[in-house]
């Protein structure tokens, strides 16, 4: 089989949560991009259907659809709702989640009084976890219920973080324990379903220049710490996780299920510098 034509997935659908922004936006982007039919989730639905119509005029195939990931019944009507339009959920991408807010440090190594374990505010744990988590089971729970029905396998990725297996002082705690949960149930699904030949993996981001953390990362100042970080001296833009979002949701990842991928300029390997 030709090594490029492992990649095709056009024709094929795919529904993306988060995606107003961000890596969603990405994931989306490169979906459209690859010839599928691309359903756009977000809370925020105009910046959605902004981005929708924006690939139409490309030429590409996009909708949006407004959700509340940590809504689950809605997350069931809005995947029932892609695969009655399309007739198919080929590939879904559950990757809405929000910021945790402040962690025990701030960014200049320094204590801070709102992020400790007994000041933190329990109500940023419940929706955090509600979100980034709940929210990432809901969607899956949603396309394995496509899938399985549809009986011909399907990709599904959620999208975890490097926090998932390192400890990020300046990142609120409950967005650690949120992504350390993804990444075990993506293993978990993924050996459950691998008899229907769905695939269930995860990307594990480090940092990207996104609206997560109320885009601090496009400050400067905070920016040029998070470089010093990160080994290859750099955090990224959003493009360049378009190409392995493409590997795992075509043929090309056909014998990878279970993985936790890591793309964070290899910050997840240890201190640096």
């Amino acid at each position: 089989m030709n090594t490029l034509d492992q990649f095709n997935i056009a024709g094929r659908t795919a529904i993306v949560t988060g995606a107003a922004s961000g890596i969603g936006l990405a994931y989306a982007e490169a979906m459209a991009e690859a010839g599928c039919k691309v359903t756009l989730t977000d809370i925020d639905l105009d910046a959605a259907e902004a981005h929708a119509e924006r690939l139409r005029g490309q030429g590409l195939e996009a909708r949006a659809v407004r959700l509340d990931a940590a809504d689950r019944d809605a997350t069931d009507k809005v995947f029932d709702d892609h695969a009655a339009t399309y007739g198919s959920l080929d590939i879904a991408f559950a990757n809405a989640g929000i910021d945790a807010g402040a962690g025990f440090w701030d960014p200049n190594g320094h204590r801070n009084p709102i992020g400790q374990i007994d000041t933190y505010d329990p109500a940023k744990w419940d929706k955090t976890i509600a979100v980034n988590l709940s929210g990432v089971y809901a969607s899956i729970r949603a396309a394995a219920r496509h899938m399985k029905a549809q009986g011909k396998g399907g990709a599904i990725i959620a999208t975890s973080s490097n926090a998932a297996v390192i400890c990020e002082p300046i990142v609120g705690m409950p967005y650690m324990a949120a992504k350390a949960g993804v990444a075990h149930m993506v293993r978990h699904v993924a050996l459950e379903l691998a008899e229907y030949r769905i695939r269930v993996n995860a990307i594990a981001p480090g940092p990207f220049v996104t609206n997560i953390g109320g885009g601090s990362l496009k400050d400067p100042v905070v920016r040029e710490a998070w470089d010093k970080s990160v080994p290859l001296g750099r955090i990224a833009e959003t493009y360049q996780i378009k190409p392995l979002a493409l590997y795992l949701a075509s043929d090309a990842s056909s014998y990878v299920t279970g993985a936790h991928m890591m793309i964070d300029g290899g910050m997840s390997l240890g201190k640096f510098g």
